[in-house]
């Protein structure tokens, strides 16, 4: 599974990079099809990296009335809350840049947990292939919310899903390999020693993706990166 990895000196470096290749897939799908689907992440990760997009030099270098933004998954809270991965992709990114409102399409996990997944999956259907899609790496394999033993980690037809995390409470809505699959591009960002020992097994142990969701994740006609720090990355082989 280890498609293309890059390790980066510090979380600092991986930001950098992501941010730059956020800005080169953008350029080269408005260049090719007049516009860009990006499909966000939430978690901690990602936050640099849209702290970096946000900043003057880079926000020059993106058409943003072109592009399209997507989630890749969210909890079932409203909009305002704390833990909504909307509410931090727009207080690091979307706030900071000319992206039009009618361009963000995020998923409304303040509505019952499967009629939100059926909407956002009418809306995901209505729009092109998503050119790139985010994601980061739980401690315990899920990415997205694509959690060890959940249906939604072998789903092939449903593009949306709602989801429950065993060890949580909380309704979650997740986009399913079957969409994720299907993107032009999937950039995975994992950051931290505290990770070290699962990006190992995701990357060079045994296939096992209904332990270690991540695994799912294997696009037929597209790209996989991984961008990861050096302590993420210290228990891989050289």
């Amino acid at each position: 599974m280890r498609a293309d990895l890059a390790v980066l000196p510090s979380a600092a470096a991986l930001a950098d990079v992501a941010a730059e290749r956020f800005v080169a897939a953008a350029r080269d799908a408005i260049d090719s099809r007049g516009q860009f689907l990006v499909a966000l992440s939430g978690g901690s990760t990602p936050r640099d990296t849209y702290l970096r997009l946000g900043t003057e030099a880079l926000v020059s270098q993106v058409m943003w009335s072109r592009v399209q933004v997507l989630w890749t998954d969210e909890r079932c809270v409203p909009p305002n809350h704390a833990e909504s991965n909307y509410r931090m992709a727009r207080e690091t990114l979307l706030d900071r840049v000319p992206v039009p409102a009618a361009n963000v399409h995020r998923i409304h996990g303040e509505d019952d947990p499967l009629s939100a997944a059926d909407v956002y999956e009418t809306t995901l259907r209505a729009l092109a292939r998503i050119d790139l899609v985010l994601l980061g790496l739980g401690e315990d394999g899920h990415t997205a919310s694509l959690f060890p033993g959940n249906a939604a980690v072998h789903e092939q037809t449903r593009w949306v899903m709602a989801a429950r995390a065993s060890a949580a409470s909380m309704w979650r809505i997740t986009l399913t390999p079957a969409v994720i699959n299907a993107a032009a591009e999937v950039l995975f960002l994992v950051s931290g020693g505290a990770k070290a020992g699962v990006l190992r097994r995701v990357l060079e142990g045994p296939r096992r993706p209904e332990e270690l969701p991540a695994q799912a994740i294997a696009p037929s006609n597209g790209r996989v990166r991984w961008c990861v720090d050096a302590a993420a990355a210290a228990e891989l082989q050289p």
